[in-house]
């Protein structure tokens, strides 16, 4: 007795696991899930959770060319066209090769369940729908999800539809195709979304450019948004400089947000960190004293900032622009755009600034000054400036040297020197050289004159000899 009772109770086990989770009750337009057990020359069947398997044609699980888009243990949903105590059929939708009794489509309509139909023709507003033997109307916006720009493509299509009205006993039948898309793209985009994490690189496609920055299409119905600032480590103004409409691209995942009311998802992207940042690699990239090309992006009061590589920008202080000039504005010496030699003076990786010169790219002409100008060399110079101390005389560009106003005084004839005016040359002796204060003093050549002059005046007279002195004696005489 005891074994009977442990073998009875052993088989009502198996049997409640046997049927444990079937689905009792399915009625047509129920959407299934189920798992491919075989596939036949005509029919695949698959398990649906309940005690009869479920029946779908397979050429309704036909690609284009005619191939099985399944195997055994692919997981498919479909939906319930009928049902019996021996077997449960399914399909993708109901199709015009089915029974077309006006029932069929209004178990449809009431059911929600896709139906195929025919786009036959266009018409005001929309499209005529042959569906299972009657006629249907397709409004031009629910015949697809994006913006319909040739409605003939459509016609001659066949597509599921679902029954969004249904009056008169089928006579006025109103259809969505749009529904259908737009319901399958809210599971495509729910799993797409669970699947996707901050950091993450993916590809997508440029939609729209605003002045702010670009929208990035990352599967249909989900996009992100680059930044401006996000778009390349190198100054950026306008979208359009970087991206068009239409441009493929990569971009890592900076940010998801939920939107208003939890409906909308908010996603920040990157295109510039898909490379690496420039200043991460300067150091090893540059060094001081490193002469390079750049381009000029602008120009500001206190000097140029000049762009080394995209992201990579140094600025030329207005000091450091010229040596042989005193600039004012440095617009009128370079402009935007402009490529430009200059040379590296500071590197600081860590506050991302980066000092550069353009008038060390010819050189300082301060650093052989000794070995270009003598004390008591004569040359000539052009008058640059009057200042109530003295006069600025250009001896080469970059080199200006000081004619005091007290050493003009002394000079054989001031006032040939006071009449000249900017811009007029002039001969002037070096008297003096610092080249740590970079100063030249200088003063007039007949200055010289005068000096000598005197110095041969105070200079004891020397015996002329033999000959000068019976020569000195006759004109004595003769006087």
């Amino acid at each position: 007795m005891s074994e009977d009772f442990t073998g009875e109770e052993n088989f009502a086990e198996m049997f409640e696991a046997y049927s444990g989770g079937e689905r009792e009750g399915l009625t047509i337009g129920d959407k299934v899930k189920g798992k491919v057990i075989s596939i036949g020359r005509e029919s695949v069947f698959l398990d649906t959770g309940t005690k009869v398997d479920g029946v779908v044609d397979l050429a309704e699980l036909l690609d284009k060319n005619q191939e099985v888009t399944c195997k055994v243990g692919d997981i498919l949903e479909l939906y319930v066209v009928s049902s019996n105590g021996h077997e449960i059929r399914l399909s993708r939708g109901l199709s015009g090769q089915r029974d077309s009794n006006s029932d069929i489509l209004y178990d449809a309509f009431r059911n929600a369940m896709p139906v195929d139909g025919k786009v036959k023709e266009e018409c005001k507003g929309g499209f005529r729908i042959e569906l299972m033997g009657k006629r249907a109307f397709c409004p031009i916006s629910q015949i697809d999800i994006k913006y319909v720009e040739k409605p003939a493509e459509y016609v001659g299509e066949t597509f599921p539809f679902v029954i969004t009205e249904y009056e008169e006993d089928g006579k006025n039948i109103i259809v969505s195709r749009r529904t259908l898309l737009k319901k399958e793209q809210e599971e495509k985009n729910k799993i797409f979304m669970t699947g996707l994490t901050v950091g993450m690189e993916i590809e997508g496609r440029v939609t729209k450019l605003m002045p702010y920055g670009a929208f990035v299409e990352l599967i249909p119905g989900v996009e992100g948004m680059i930044h401006l600032s996000e778009m390349s480590w190198a100054r950026t103004e306008k979208a359009e400089d970087i991206l068009q409409a239409g441009d493929s691209v990569t971009v890592k995942i900076l940010d998801i947000q939920d939107g208003k009311g939890g409906k909308d998802m908010k996603i920040s992207l990157s295109l510039k960190q898909m490379t690496g940042d420039p200043w991460s690699e300067v150091s090893n990239k540059y060094h001081v004293g490193d002469k390079i090309k750049g381009k000029v992006t602008r120009c500001v009061k206190f000097g140029v900032f000049v762009e080394i590589v995209p992201g990579l920008e140094g600025l030329v202080h207005i000091s450091q622009m010229s040596y042989t000039k005193r600039v004012l504005r440095p617009e009128d010496e370079v402009e935007p755009g402009e490529i430009v030699d200059v040379v590296i003076n500071e590197i600081d990786p860590e506050k991302k600034r980066i000092s550069l010169s353009i008038k060390d790219v010819e050189g300082d002409p301060w650093v052989d000054i000794q070995e270009k100008y003598k004390i008591g060399q004569a040359v000539k110079g052009i008058l640059e400036k009057k200042e109530k101390f003295g006069y600025f005389i250009l001896l080469e560009p970059g080199v200006t040297g000081l004619l005091p106003l007290s050493v003009i005084a002394k000079a054989a004839k001031p006032s040939d020197i006071e009449k000249l005016n900017n811009g007029d040359t002039i001969m002037v002796l070096v008297t003096n050289i610092d080249p740590r204060e970079r100063k030249i003093s200088l003063s007039p050549t007949d200055l010289m004159e005068v000096e000598d002059w005197k110095q041969f005046a105070d200079t004891p007279k020397k015996s002329m000899g033999s000959l000068g002195e019976k020569l000195q004696k006759a004109l004595n005489k003769d006087k």
